[in-house]
Parts: C-alpha cells; sequence; structure tokens
C-alpha cells in the first residue's frame, strides 16, 4: 500500500441518532449524525407493516392460503 493516501481510521467514533440514542464505532469521519438507527427503526421494534399496494399482499396469501397477520 502506498504512504500518506489513506485516511485515518478512528476506532472511537460516536454515532449520534436522531431518536437520541448514541454509540460507538469505527470510521474514517470523527463523528457521525444518523437520522434512524436500529433502536428506532420499524423493523427493528417489532413496529414494521406490510404496505400494500394494490392488493399485491392479499393476493399472495391467496395464492398460498395463508392467513393475515391482523387474525
Amino acid at each position: 500500500m502506498k504512504q500518506g493516501i489513506h485516511p485515518t481510521y478512528n476506532e472511537d467514533v460516536l454515532v449520534k441518532c436522531a431518536c437520541g440514542n448514541t454509540f460507538k464505532t469505527g470510521s474514517v469521519k470523527n463523528e457521525l449524525k444518523v437520522e434512524i438507527c436500529s433502536n428506532c427503526h420499524p423493523f427493528f421494534t417489532g413496529k414494521h407493516k406490510i404496505v400494500d399496494i394494490g392488493g399485491r399482499v392479499e393476493k399472495f396469501r391467496k395464492k398460498f392460503n395463508l392467513k393475515s397477520d391482523d387474525n
């Protein structure tokens, strides 16, 4: 590897989320600000909902004879 062309890697970089959650990670930046993290993302918190556009989800459930999540 060539010397002097690579950014310095920081191992204790503070990541701040819009929800207020903070954690440390490694990055070439000194500080990271994110809008959404695993603490507030709907998929990880269990609040994830399937968005049905044009009845595609219902068509899939009907095709494979699956029950809906609401029941």
